[in-house]
């Protein structure tokens, strides 16, 4: 058998040292270290075995990835993921205020709602007072248009003020529609997931993660619950409950934050906040932050965990066709948040 020796001592003194280096690395006080060493003096070993290093190198450092970093990447990855859904908020292609009497709705130049894609006479919306009404157009309702899973047909749609998982879906194609209510004004929401900002999805952008923005909170519940007035970026406001409060410490600061509880039902606590970010880097209006109940849940005094991490954008920083709320006074902090999702649009 012929063996390959290197040319060069040198060369091959080098190559001991770094597989030295390396085996040290990454077998530790493994007693066959030196065996490899041994093994590997040609040069056509050295540099397979060089390879099979490098290539096992990524997955140690994988293996040892941070848990919250991996919990964070996986958080963004699925955040994004709901962003994109067919009937996320990417999916918003129109937001229209209903007028009382008939507002008819289809793609045909003529209706008063008029949709990007879809029949030319879907459609007609009867408002009367604080009722919705589902007509037909001249014609009947188009093939394959349901109603809450069902064929369409002349019905009362109903429409709570600012629960709109309440209210029945039009669907057909691509198209997801339904009415929602503000105040005493209604409007048709349109989904497509076509719509123009799905299919021009470009990505979202993100601070660096920074444990340091991760804290915990001292929860101070309140009682009774505090009931409050939520403003919104289309005009309108709506109540909602504030249970408690959260006090922490950041910058050698002490702040305060006040989430609202939007479903009793559902663990989850929706804070509503505004940043010095805001004029700069992340979306003026405001960030949305959801985390669980606290350590003693709403009604008693407790810890919760704040991770200012998964700041994330209101529907609105995408979109024109949603109704976002504005942060209450006091969740409107003077420092920065250099972490979590930044604009969207530049």
């Amino acid at each position: 058998m012929i063996r390959f020796q290197f040319q060069v001592p040198r060369l091959q003194t080098i190559c001991g040292v770094v597989m030295l280096f390396l085996l040290i690395f990454i077998f530790g006080v493994f007693s066959f270290t030196v065996y490899f060493l041994m093994r590997f003096r040609n040069r056509s070993a050295c540099l397979a075995f060089t390879a099979l290093v490098f290539a096992v190198l990524p997955g140690l450092a994988a293996a040892q990835e941070n848990p919250w970093e991996k919990e964070n990447a996986d958080w963004r990855e699925a955040h994004k993921a709901d962003l994109l859904k067919p009937d996320g908020w990417l999916s918003l292609a129109g937001l229209e205020w209903l007028q009382p009497g008939d507002n008819s709705v289809g793609s045909a130049p003529d209706s008063k709602i008029h949709l990007a894609s879809g029949p030319a006479r879907l459609a007609v919306l009867h408002l009367e007072g604080e009722t919705v009404m589902l007509n037909p157009p001249a014609g009947g309702f188009p093939p394959g248009l349901l109603v809450a899973g069902t064929p369409a047909k002349s019905q009362t749609l109903q429409a709570v003020a600012n629960k709109d998982k309440l209210s029945p879906h039009l669907t057909i194609g691509t198209l997801n529609l339904y009415v929602i209510r503000r105040e005493t004004r209604f409007a048709l929401r349109v989904k497509d997931s076509h719509s123009p900002a799905i299919t021009g999805f470009h990505g979202l952008k993100w601070y660096e993660p920074d444990i340091a923005f991760r804290v915990i909170a001292r929860w101070i519940p309140y009682s009774p619950y505090k009931t409050v007035t939520l403003a919104t970026l289309v005009g309108t406001s709506y109540d909602q409950p504030v249970p408690g409060v959260a006090e922490f410490k950041l910058a050698g600061l002490t702040f305060r934050l006040e989430p609202v509880l939007e479903d009793p039902a559902v663990a989850k606590l929706f804070f509503i906040l505004r940043d010095a970010t805001s004029t700069t880097t992340t979306y003026p209006a405001c960030r949305f932050l959801y985390t669980g109940f606290p350590t003693n849940g709403l009604d008693k005094p407790g810890e919760l965990v704040l991770d200012f991490n998964r700041l994330e954008n209101p529907p609105c920083a995408y979109t024109p066709y949603s109704t976002c709320p504005l942060p209450l006074p006091g969740n409107r902090l003077p420092i920065p948040l250099p972490v979590g999702e930044q604009r969207y649009h530049d």
